[in-house]
């Protein structure tokens, strides 16, 4: 296994400015992919609530995250691009990962035929 951190938020974002959240985060991404440390992010709206999103980010260890990004000059832009979006503020929470796998008998199989 590895030693990367998986940083998990829920972000409510106040109904009606999703458009505006999703235009802030595109700007926003760049902020954050430039921070060492930082390895991928995914931003999904949620199917059922469609003002909730939930924002994965992959990093090299908590501190790179902890320390580096919300230490670093970016972190207040990113906040007054992001910040006011949410209600109520969200948790972050941070996981190092136990397994990892795909479920290979539910994946179809390419038959072999004799030649």
């Amino acid at each position: 296994m590895t030693d990367e951190v998986l940083e998990h938020a829920l972000l409510h974002v106040v109904p009606g400015r999703e458009q505006a959240f999703e235009e802030a985060f595109a700007t926003a991404r760049s902020i954050i992919s430039s921070v060492p440390g930082f390895r991928a992010l995914s931003l999904a709206r949620c199917l059922e609530r469609p003002a909730t999103y939930l924002l994965l980010v992959r990093w090299d260890s908590l501190e790179a995250h902890t320390e580096g990004f919300r230490g670093s000059p970016g972190y207040q832009e990113w906040k007054a691009l992001l910040h006011h979006f949410y209600e109520p503020f969200p948790v972050v929470e941070h996981f190092r990962e136990v397994q990892r796998g795909t479920d290979e008998a539910a994946r179809p199989h390419a038959q072999v035929l004799p030649g």
